[in-house]
């Protein structure tokens, strides 16, 4: 009856492997990668930019069509001050959302977080915004007065909200994006009824899901891990898998006599170490197979060494 589970899920792995390849977004993903940086950079700058550009224009067809006493290069500084501040500030809230993430798992002990942490944006955004606009009219020979402040704040706050609320929105959006396109990885879970096919303790393999499809990734397949804010990203063949787990909680799970921590955020399968470079520092560099480096800090060296003479 084993021998049959056995095969029964060494097939069903099969045809989930074979269901997923060829796959044409991989070829996308890597042409992708090496511009990411720079997608994503330019996707705020230029969205802030545009709005500052936009929005001026806007404004000042507004301020001519009701015959507003303002002049032309005021609405200017009004649009521009608040969007560059806006685009300083969207570093801050996406490594905020990295600290307390928006996932299913933890909204409610997440979520809490983000009311303060939009008044704190709002604050920030208006104090900066206001300084700016001073200096600007200082250099025009003006005054800038920006009102009742009780009032003004809170008329801020409620377009902040939904700034801050929408910068979120839009980087899940797209961390779902990359996640479809890269493939997630999953622990195996017992099932409702009879023996699980896989052993969920120390699993053999790993779902993927991966536009889509589901594939089986043999855990003796993973070359290293590498803890990534709430994930930990599986290397397979060249191809990251973000499983949603911590280090600590996957180390546990797999095989010691195959996998060993060498640095607070790296694990590596001692098979796909291929040299070991020791640093001045007393750290190490390890060099993997397909010649990746990956670092080895002193803490762990002597864990590395020994499990190389007990091989």
């Amino acid at each position: 009856m084993v021998e049959a589970r056995d095969e029964k899920g060494s097939a069903q792995a099969q045809r989930w492997l074979e269901c997923a390849m060829p796959d044409p977004s991989q070829d996308l993903l890597k042409r992708y990668l090496p511009w990411r940086r720079w997608f994503e950079v330019g996707f705020w700058v230029l969205n802030y930019l545009f709005a500052a550009v936009v929005n001026s224009v806007i404004v000042n067809l507004d301020v001519s069509r009701v015959h507003l006493k303002f002049a032309a290069w005021e609405p200017v500084v009004w649009e521009w001050s608040s969007n560059l501040v806006l685009l300083a500030l969207v570093p801050a809230v996406i490594a905020f959302e990295r600290r307390f993430p928006l996932h299913f798992g933890t909204l409610r002990r997440s979520l809490p977080w983000h009311v303060p942490g939009a008044i704190l944006f709002s604050v920030v955004h208006v104090l900066a915004m206001v300084g700016l606009r001073e200096i600007a009219y200082a250099a025009m020979g003006g005054d800038y007065d920006f009102g009742n402040w009780p009032r003004e704040l809170a008329y801020e706050f409620i377009k902040d909200s939904q700034t801050y609320a929408g910068i979120l929105l839009t980087v899940g959006l797209y961390r779902l994006l990359l996640l479809r396109l890269q493939g997630e990885a999953r622990l195996l879970v017992a099932p409702d009824e009879g023996l699980p096919v896989e052993p969920v303790e120390r699993p053999d393999r790993f779902l993927v899901r991966k536009l889509g499809k589901e594939f089986l990734v043999s855990a003796n397949d993973i070359e290293w891990l590498q803890a990534s804010g709430n994930y930990v990203n599986l290397r397979v063949r060249g191809h990251d898998y973000p499983l949603r787990i911590t280090m600590a909680a996957i180390e546990p799970r797999l095989d010691p006599a195959r996998f060993i921590r060498v640095h607070r955020s790296f694990m590596v399968n001692l098979d796909q170490v291929l040299e070991i470079q020791p640093l001045e520092s007393g750290d190490a560099r390890l060099v993997m197979r397909d010649g990746s480096p990956v670092p080895c800090s002193r803490r762990y060296r002597s864990a590395l060494r020994g499990a190389g003479q007990g091989d």
